[in-house]
């Protein structure tokens, strides 16, 4: 199975790979986002350690069972050959209603196929109050028209 765009990765490729991770994440659906993965795709997501598509989606099946709400924006820091370093945040609610802002750093590396071999995630959650949220689309990929990280100054 090949996953354009394919490294080596241009800025435009990179950027490309970047928001069709966004898109995928911002569906919340853990198998969808698991086939952008090897099948032995190796993850760090901040102390967790998981490899292979089964844990992938268990991983994602749990997370959003308890981050609702979840509106996620990724850009490309740096790209070079097949490896891609993104900035994020996302923001999402717990069942009692508290909003958290993560931020985070995500490097990836990718198989000639296109998909990432491995994703190594450091994330930081910062507590925000309803009325500070700026993620505000409905559930589903990000509007092509809605401001990436740096237009809403983040």
């Amino acid at each position: 199975m090949s996953r354009p765009p394919l490294p080596p990765f241009t800025a435009e490729t990179a950027a490309q790979k970047a928001r069709m991770a966004e898109d995928a994440w911002n569906t919340q659906d853990p198998e969808k986002v698991s086939l952008a993965y090897t099948p032995d795709s190796v993850w760090r997501n901040r102390s967790t350690f998981l490899q292979g598509r089964p844990a992938i989606v268990d991983f994602l099946t749990a997370k959003w069972a308890k981050e609702l709400d979840y509106r996620l924006i990724k850009e490309v820091w740096a790209f070079h050959g097949n490896r891609i370093a993104v900035r994020f945040q996302y923001e999402c609610h717990d069942g009692a209603g508290n909003w958290i802002r993560a931020y985070g750093n995500e490097n990836w590396e990718f198989d000639a196929a296109g998909l990432m071999r491995r994703r190594e995630a450091s994330i930081n959650d910062v507590a925000i109050a309803a009325a500070d949220r700026k993620f505000l689309w409905d559930k589903g990929p990000r509007p092509l028209d809605y401001p990436g990280l740096t237009e809403l100054g983040l």
